[in-house]
């Protein structure tokens, strides 16, 4: 991977990097797409990254299939598909991790810990390895956004990160490798995430802004539904993630809810 790396580099070209965990859906496609767009060559990583899983989450049962996703890749033209085994990125004496720690401390770094530094860390080891000039990353997954690109800022990264539009089925659920876990009823169910986040949009139209009667309006409409557990329910600064009282300005709404095993994660930014 280094070796293609420095050639093409030394060519002239410009190499845009999508680190995922696989098991591809139309969400990873769409940022391949935008990777080619803005890169001459285009590389994919696919590694489940053992240590941001915390000890009872699901690692071991993370749906995989390369053969699956290297056609998927291949078809919308990427160039390289890297897939490193795990002794290989972390062999037996591996001792040194990144983290950013202000971006990584609320909503899912609360949830999750030690959830970012396994992100930053592989996110890190991987910008090394594939040497890219760009990354382009979901904002579904918005906080880890934040981060990585708080990482690039502070260790002088020469990698451009690059944020696209959450991808969604036509309901409006946000495209996610987790959205396999979920039976048909429940799939039904993960949709008031999606209209969750309509709803505070709509009553901030209308006016409320006081985030205490928003979180508690959004959070009995989420339980409505069957097969639902909130993890969090948070209104945040999209730039600093600190906690907001009223949504004065544009404010980042996060959720995350249990919808039977599938823990699912859905944003937008609020504009009042």
């Amino acid at each position: 991977m280094k070796a293609w790396s420095e050639r093409v580099r030394r060519e002239g070209a410009r190499i845009g990097f999508v680190p995922t965990m696989g098991y591809f859906h139309e969400g990873h496609l769409a940022l391949m797409r935008r990777a080619k767009e803005l890169a001459d060559k285009v590389v994919v990583s696919i590694f489940v990254n053992p240590i941001q899983f915390g000890p009872k989450e699901d690692f071991k049962t993370y749906p995989r299939d390369l053969e699956r996703d290297a056609r998927m890749a291949e078809e919308v033209g990427v160039d390289v598909l890297f897939s490193p085994p795990v002794e290989e990125m972390y062999p037996p004496s591996f001792q040194t991790f990144v983290e950013v720690t202000e971006l990584s401390k609320p909503l899912c770094g609360a949830k999750r810990p030690g959830h970012f530094r396994g992100v930053a860390t592989v996110v890190l080891k991987l910008f090394n390895i594939v040497s890219p000039q760009l990354a382009v990353f979901g904002l579904k997954d918005y906080q880890q956004y934040l981060v990585i690109k708080q990482m690039v800022r502070d260790l002088n990264l020469d990698v451009e990160i690059v944020g696209h539009p959450i991808v969604r089925e036509e309901d409006g659920l946000a495209m996610s490798s987790r959205n396999t876990y979920l039976s048909p009823a429940e799939r039904q169910s993960a949709r008031c995430l999606y209209q969750a986040l309509c709803l505070a949009q709509k009553r901030i139209k209308e006016g409320v802004q006081d985030v205490p009667v928003l979180k508690e309006e959004l959070e009995r409409f989420i339980l409505a539904h069957p097969f639902t557990k909130i993890d969090y329910v948070e209104f945040c600064d999209p730039e600093t993630l600190a906690p907001v009282a009223r949504v004065e300005q544009e404010t980042l709404l996060a959720l995350a809810v249990f919808v039977g095993r599938a823990r699912l994660i859905d944003n937008t930014i609020l504009k009042p």
